[in-house]
């Protein structure tokens, strides 16, 4: 019979385990984490991770508690918050208790960023990959502005066309490549392709690929794979709001 204390460690258990995906942790890392953490507090738990849903049991015991979750943006704060709250616990600096209390906290707390904050990242992010080109003065500060206009609009039609994925990346990469190749024909610019390159790398989904070649080399295949594919269809989306402002261009020869 489940007492009430192995009812509270798998309560606890999928709570972290659902946080975790839903921040963008690898399924090896959430397995782990969560089993650590009930065995630390005295109870056998066995933890099975899918894109979409968190299976947490007890093992001893015909028990099972699911927790259904979709992927959301990556936030590596609460991963970080998470993996150090089971370490403490592991290493006998908190209790059970205070892990129940943080972990809601945790839960709780919207870690984000100010809009200047991000929209200097993107900016910043963009102008990088300018340096690989050596490319001119002019370009490097463009490619820094058309970076922040791609995002900002990605950023505004996730917003607004939730129902609709990879709308933003479409969005994103057409204001990227409708800048950019404008202000060449303007004279104002001078290599577009690489403004382009550049521009797109705040929304090129780099940790989403990490993590699925870290989840398939660990064996998860399933999981590891599917981030992949997801990550490559935003990648594709990116590209195909980039030749379609492209085509556009060409076809009002302007380009």
């Amino acid at each position: 019979m489940t007492t009430s204390h192995e009812h509270a460690v798998l309560d606890v258990c999928a709570r972290i385990g659902r946080i975790l995906l839903e921040s963008g942790a690898e399924t090896p890392r959430i397995e782990e984490t969560v089993e650590i953490i009930g065995r630390t507090a005295g109870v056998a738990i066995s933890c099975y991770v899918t894109l979409t849903a968190v299976f947490v049991s007890l093992t001893n015991q015909p028990e099972t508690q699911l927790t259904k979750t979709k992927l959301g943006a990556f936030n590596l704060q609460k991963v970080d918050d998470i993996n150090q709250l089971s370490r403490e616990f592991s290493a006998g600096q908190v209790s059970f208790d205070d892990i129940v209390t943080r972990v809601a906290a945790i839960d709780q707390h919207v870690v984000d960023f100010n809009w200047p904050t991000k929209i200097l990242g993107a900016g910043l992010v963009s102008v990088a990959p300018m340096l690989v080109f050596i490319a001119d003065w002019s370009d490097l500060g463009l490619a820094f502005f058309i970076g922040i206009a791609g995002y900002l609009t990605a950023q505004l039609i996730g917003r607004k066309a939730t129902a609709t994925p990879y709308a933003k990346e479409v969005a994103g990469g057409f204001v990227i490549a409708l800048l950019a190749w404008g202000l060449v024909a303007s004279g104002i610019g001078h290599h577009a392709e690489n403004m382009i390159v550049s521009a797109v790398m705040p929304l090129v989904p780099g940790v989403a690929l990490t993590n699925s070649m870290r989840e398939i080399m660990a064996g998860h295949m399933i999981s590891g794979t599917v981030r992949a594919l997801d990550a490559l269809l935003i990648a594709a989306a990116i590209g195909g709001g980039v030749v379609l402002a492209t085509t556009l261009l060409h076809l009002c020869n302007i380009i």
